[in-house]
């Protein structure tokens, strides 16, 4: 499946289906869509899914996912922003995911550093304390919607890492309407609002993307508000996101506008919750769902000893299996389907196909991460795999990679971990039902198709923290 030998020069194979239809299959099923195409066309194919239906060049060759995504320092390929416009009416147009060139790269800079080393460590009680607050609200015995808590969890980890705070009326209002844009945007006919501009007109309140615009205006009311009394009240020993880039300067010695660091802010409080939440949501699926899974990450977590409320985070990052366990549920069903667009710059041959400039390509995350040269039986869960070997970053990355690679990558792994240790330190869990929970589209990444129902059966090693008489998170 390596071979990359020269054959022809044109556009690689792909659907015979009209643009329009390839389309919504895109939008319906893209998974089951990409799977039939490489069962047929192999490691590259092409898709009339580009704007205005143009074609786009998908690609799952470990080799030519290197060439593309070490391309981006070679300017063999390009990484334009403007391809990922759709993002935009999430994020706004100052995102660091739909700038370009100079400006991508000096908010890239800028974004960077507290999502590594001790500025990433300093969340773990943070993580902690959350997760333990949304878990003892639940009642023992009583079904909950996975996914309710695990968005709960990232939600409120996000809003304190951004803005340092998650209490008092702002915070409870900004996660309320964060929470609701995320979900509406998730639905089928969100997903074709940002696929299709043409449907987002404002036609009063009560229209679909009337209803998004004033939220996303009351959304920025809030943010603003923040950035105007950070402004007014500089505080050097705050270390909170929001804190951070405002005394963050460029190499010009300039700081970000206003309304920069309300697209970068926005782009961490979307992004940096919805993956994350997705992902845990799966961990915790496959960790119940395969017992042996569960005994052995239990064995593990357990031999850190009693931790109590010191948490060693150094000593939690570095659990193998724990570690195997995330990684492994990254690969099966990648929260990203693809990386970021790249373009062609100069003539370049992939698997055997001479691309020409200006062709548009992706590389294809969840097709490369189901290869069964590299993952044998890849639609088993089998943390294992990333204790026998460790896979390069063109054949493992659910971050993406190059110049787009994901900035919070890091913290979203150490995110994972922390709350995944948390849980199973704390709290004895089982599924509802075995039923099997299939991937299925959810806005612009993939999640569940269906609710995954847990319950809460006791407590384990005689954790002090007791569950909550308050009303319980409902399950949906």
């Amino acid at each position: 499946m390596l071979n990359m030998t020269k054959t022809n020069i044109k556009l690689p194979n792909g659907s015979k289906a009209p643009a329009f239809i390839q389309m919504m299959q895109w939008i319906a099923s893209p998974l089951s869509m990409m799977s039939k195409c490489a069962k047929r066309y192999g490691d590259i194919f092409t898709l009339n899914i580009g704007k205005k239906y143009t074609p786009i060049v998908f690609v799952s060759n470990p080799i030519a996912l290197q060439e593309i995504l070490t391309g981006d320092s070679t300017k063999q390929f390009s990484a334009p922003g403007e391809d990922n416009g759709i993002f935009e009416p999430l994020v706004g147009k100052y995102s660091v995911i739909t700038l370009n060139g100079k400006q991508h790269q000096r908010q890239r800079q800028l974004l960077t550093p507290p999502f590594h080393g001790e500025r990433m460590r300093s969340y773990t009680e943070v993580i902690s304390n959350i997760t333990v607050e949304v878990m003892s609200e639940l009642h023992i015995d009583k079904p909950f919607s996975v996914r309710d808590i695990t968005q709960a969890i990232t939600l409120k980890t996000i809003i304190k890492a951004v803005f340092g705070f998650y209490e008092g009326e702002r915070a409870k209002t900004l996660e309320g309407l964060l929470d609701v844009m995320l979900d509406n945007s998730s639905s089928p006919f969100g997903v074709m609002m940002l696929y299709f501009p043409a449907l987002q007109k404002d036609l009063g309140a009560l229209s679909p993307w009337g209803k998004y615009l004033r939220r996303i205006e009351q959304i920025d009311k809030l943010i603003y508000q923040e950035i105007e009394e950070r402004r007014g009240q500089a505080d050097s020993s705050r270390t909170d996101i929001l804190s951070l880039l405002m005394s963050a300067r460029d190499e010009a010695g300039e700081c970000m506008t206003d309304q920069e660091l309300r697209d970068e802010l926005l782009t961490l409080l979307i992004a940096g919750q919805e993956t994350t939440a997705t992902a845990l949501a799966w961990a915790l699926y496959w960790i119940h769902k395969l017992p042996t899974v569960r005994e052995k990450l239990l064995l593990e977590i357990d031999s850190l000893g009693d931790v109590g409320a010191n948490l060693d985070s150094t000593a939690i990052n570095k659990l193998p299996y724990l570690n195997a366990v995330c990684c492994e549920t990254l690969r099966i069903y990648p929260v990203g389907m693809l990386t970021f667009a790249r373009v062609v710059e100069t003539p370049v041959n992939l698997c055997g196909y001479d691309l020409e400039p200006g062709t548009v390509l992706y590389g294809n995350i969840y097709l490369t991460h189901h290869r069964e040269d590299l993952y044998p039986e890849p639609y088993l869960f089998k943390p294992e795999r990333f204790l026998a070997r460790q896979f390069s970053p063109y054949e493992f990355l659910p971050f993406g990679g190059g110049l787009r690679r994901c900035i919070g990558a890091a913290f979203a792994m150490f995110e994972m971990k922390v709350a995944l240790f948390k849980i199973l330190s704390e709290y004895s869990l089982a599924l509802t039902d075995n039923r099997d929970v299939k991937p299925g589209r959810r806005g612009l990444v993939t999640a569940p198709a269906s609710p995954i129902k847990m319950v809460v059966t006791g407590k384990r090693n005689n954790s002090p923290n007791s569950f909550s008489e308050k009303a319980s998170v409902s399950a949906m």
